[in-house]
């Protein structure tokens, strides 16, 4: 039995809640009374609510996000039905703006806006004592990180060995991009670095290899930056993994000189470029070098070992089709390992919400928040650009299908890639669940169909790449070019190391 639990539903087991970490570290003499429970949000609610009563815990706090909201709610009013007498706590960023209207905070008894490190178990000290505060909404003034108990001893052995594990050496972020939620900083925060840097040894004596930076702006203060990477560098006798967000247009000579000293299949870089349109960027207070990110890009790729994930987003104010084709096609250019194609979501708070009337953006009330349609993209074709971005992520950000990759963008990426997308949605009308073999044969045909590929070139394409998929047998794609009872044996799969870089990049 726990006095207190504390949960929430990651995306997938492979993620790990650095939030509740932080809550148990800071609980104080309450920690000892408290029990941390992570699921997952493929698990049933009435599975969850059988697990966290079983605790016969008298509060439950649940860390409640955009991925996990609906499957929340539902837990949450099956806890206040069941067991009443429960005191449900809800916090996290979901909910901690525009709450009025929301469900789930109709279901609990109190929620802890903004950052809850500290005001969440000072709440459970007053509803343990019988005290509760009168009021539902307890706001959390931010607390400086000099004060905060850092987490990282809460990550169990079983974390290290199967998960990623989640640091950060600061917080907020200086810039005012308005997709995002740390428009609302003021600035960024950065941790002690000598103790940040203790922690990361004591993980890594206990085994942990793979570190996920979660920090906005890694490379704001490249002295920090520098320091951290020549720690890892002198671990780097063993295979580590790291995954560090940059900014694209700051990247000083110091830095590049340590970049390039880490191994291939070490070190990705998360390079958000969003748009190349300086319209747009000036539209949603994104202040971007884009002659200096696309050089550092440029550099990144062709003089380091580092791996780069650049994100382009579709749909923000301002932005046509033409004008964001012309930035896709830039940034294949620059030939990035992998590009994230996203679609605006209006989170809860951000700022982007002041162009919703003047640009008409139409945004789906559920869980993503996704942007349906704007006064210069119709729902249609958002629609397209939605499939495109899920069928991009199948073929050329999985690492199965470089040498096709090559023959399906061949010339303007853009209208190439989004004529294979209407085909393979017109001929399967799905965007998932599509076992890799027939992914195979739909690109054979899709390269003939629509895109008048040469068969040949397409043939040994994809024969190329079925070779390393790790796949066995004969490829139906093309029996009538092997020879009779050939087989190709499945090789060595060289997506492993793209997915393991793409589950860093996506996080939870």
């Amino acid at each position: 039995m726990s006095a207190i639990v504390l949960s929430t539903l990651n995306a997938r087991y492979i993620h790990s809640a650095l939030g509740l970490r932080y809550l148990m570290a800071n609980m104080g003499e309450l920690q000892r009374d408290t029990q941390l429970l992570e699921f997952n949000i493929d698990t049933r609610p009435i599975d969850i609510v059988e697990r966290l009563l079983g605790h016969q815990p008298t509060i439950i706090g649940f860390g409640v996000y955009i991925w996990n909201v609906a499957q929340t709610t539902e837990v949450v009013g099956l806890i206040k039905r069941l067991a009443p007498h429960v005191t449900v706590v809800l916090g996290g960023p979901e909910v901690s703006y525009e709450w009025e209207q929301q469900e789930i905070v109709g279901h609990a008894d109190f929620l802890v806006t903004g950052a809850a490190d500290k005001s969440f178990a000072r709440l459970c000290r007053r509803i343990l004592a019988r005290d509760r505060p009168p009021t539902k909404i307890i706001e959390s003034p931010m607390v400086p990180v000099t004060e905060l108990a850092l987490p990282y001893g809460l990550y169990t052995d079983e974390d290290i060995a199967n998960r990623i594990i989640y640091v950060e050496a600061s917080r907020g972020c200086p810039f005012k991009c308005e997709f995002c939620l740390s428009a609302l900083d003021k600035t960024a925060w950065a941790f002690d670095l000598d103790g940040f840097l203790q922690q990361m040894q004591r993980l890594h004596e206990r085994g942990a290899r793979h570190f996920k930076f979660v920090d906005r702006t890694f490379n704001l203060k490249v002295d920090t930056s520098i320091r951290i990477l020549e720690f890892f560098l002198q671990r780097m006798d063993e295979p580590l993994f790291l995954h560090f967000e940059l900014i694209p247009d700051h990247l000083p000579e110091k830095l590049k000189t340590v970049i390039k000293k880490f191994p291939a299949g070490s070190l990705q870089f998360e390079i958000g470029i969003q748009s190349f349109n300086p319209a747009v960027q000036t539209l949603i207070s994104r202040k971007q070098n884009n002659t200096k990110s696309e050089d550092n890009l440029r550099w990144v790729r062709n003089a380091s070992n580092a791996h780069i994930h650049a994100d382009l987003i579709a749909g923000l104010p301002g932005e046509d089709m033409e004008s964001f084709a012309r930035g896709f096609n830039r940034l294949v250019e620059l030939n990035p390992h992998e590009i994230q194609v996203g679609i605006l979501k209006r989170l809860r708070g951000t700022p982007i919400i002041r162009h919703t009337d003047e640009f008409k953006l139409t945004y789906n009330p559920f869980p993503p928040y996704n942007v349906l349609c704007t006064d210069r993209i119709d729902f249609t074709t958002m629609q397209r650009l939605t499939r495109f971005a899920r069928y991009w992520d199948m073929v050329a950000n999985s690492g199965r299908f470089t040498s096709t990759k090559a023959v399906i963008l061949a010339d303007n990426p853009f209208e190439r890639f989004m004529a294979l997308s209407d085909w393979l949605f017109d001929v399967t009308g799905q965007t998932h669940k599509i076992a890799l073999p027939r992914l195979f044969e739909l690109l054979y045909e899709g390269l003939k169909a629509c895109l008048a590929a040469d068969t040949d070139s397409a043939l040994q394409a994809l024969l190329n790449d079925y070779q390393t998929s790790g796949l066995k047998g004969h490829p139906r794609f093309a029996p009538d070019r092997l020879q009779r009872g050939q087989e190709i044996k499945g090789g060595t799969d060289t997506s492993k190391i793209a997915q393991r870089q793409a589950r860093h990049a996506k996080g939870p």
